[in-house]
């Protein structure tokens, strides 16, 4: 139901627009929507962002942080 509120939220405000010039941004943004549908985010997309080094850093950050059991936590 969320995003049934944001569309309506949405259209509210693009008839608050009386702008010509944001009214054909809205509607390139619609256009390529229909032309484009958003893909789906592979993780490879952005292995890429990361060097080696920070890779190993983030790894090590994971291990440290969420790897560890507590057991008095299970009580």
């Amino acid at each position: 139901m969320y995003g049934e509120a944001k569309k309506l939220h949405l259209i509210e405000e693009i008839l608050k627009i009386e702008s010509d010039a944001v009214l054909e941004e809205v509607e390139t943004v619609i256009a390529k929507n229909k032309t484009e549908p958003a893909r789906r985010r592979d993780f490879n997309d952005f292995a890429v962002m990361m060097s080696a080094e920070e890779a190993a850093a983030f790894e090590k950050i994971i291990e440290d942080g969420c790897e560890q059991i507590n057991p008095n936590d299970w009580k």
